[in-house]
């Protein structure tokens, strides 16, 4: 009689065919979602793959369960370049590095961004816990590069946040005309970020009445406009 499988019993290998079938759906998945993001359809996926939809749906319940499997490792190759630059001797370049890492991925696969900031993914567990590894190590990084005197003082973790969502606002719009684009514009950043020994531009306050972006990742609330004295 065949034991039963218990809780400790790694899952079967699958057959051949199988396993031909999972690699042909994860390099689809992979190409559509780095082209259009996380609005493509299993149902796309499985034609481009060349598969059954019904192949697609037995391996895979919903998108998400896909998106884990494929973005789980993508998300755990920066969180890797991360440990890389924190441990260069020269903490600027850390930053600099692992800021030109995150953009040139987000700049090659269009559903990082959203992974990275939940977006339409609704934060499996796998993914989830890949963003997680990331968060504390990109802290330390800028960490770093201020106590280094390198990084202006009166930059913060909100800033490097806003800014990393304005260049990819760049390589978004972008993407298909100027793919590097973006280089140019974070050279101007980085110079904008980079401690000189004249005094730098003061960061005043946002305007009255603009949009104020708080610490977490795509959060907007707005000031009030002070009145004017009559």
């Amino acid at each position: 009689m065949t034991p039963r499988p218990t809780a400790s019993t790694p899952p079967r290998p699958l057959r051949r065919d199988a396993e031909r079938n999972r690699q042909r759906i994860l390099l689809a998945a992979r190409a559509a979602f780095a082209e259009r993001g996380l609005e493509v359809t299993l149902d796309e996926i499985a034609q481009r793959a060349g598969v059954g939809v019904g192949t697609v749906y037995r391996r895979y319940a919903n998108k998400d369960d896909l998106i884990d499997e494929l973005y789980e490792d993508i998300v755990n190759e920066l969180a890797a370049a991360a440990e890389a630059e924190l441990a260069q001797n020269d903490p600027w370049k850390g930053l600099v590095g692992f800021l030109e890492q995150s953009l040139a991925m987000q700049a090659s696969n269009s559903a990082l961004k959203e992974i990275m900031t939940g977006g339409s993914h609704r934060g499996r567990e796998r993914v989830a816990r890949a963003r997680e590894r990331v968060a504390p190590l990109a802290s330390e990084i800028f960490e770093r590069a201020k106590q280094s005197g390198r990084l202006r003082p009166d930059v913060t973790e909100s800033d490097m946040a806003t800014i990393h969502m304005m260049l990819g606002a760049v390589i978004d719009s972008t993407r298909t005309t100027e793919p590097d684009a973006w280089r140019r514009y974070f050279g101007i950043v980085l110079d904008g970020l980079r401690t000189r020994r004249n005094a730098p531009t003061d960061l005043t306050p946002v305007a009255p009445g603009q949009p104020k972006v708080d610490a977490a990742p795509g959060t907007i609330t707005r000031r009030p406009a002070k009145k004017s004295k009559s």
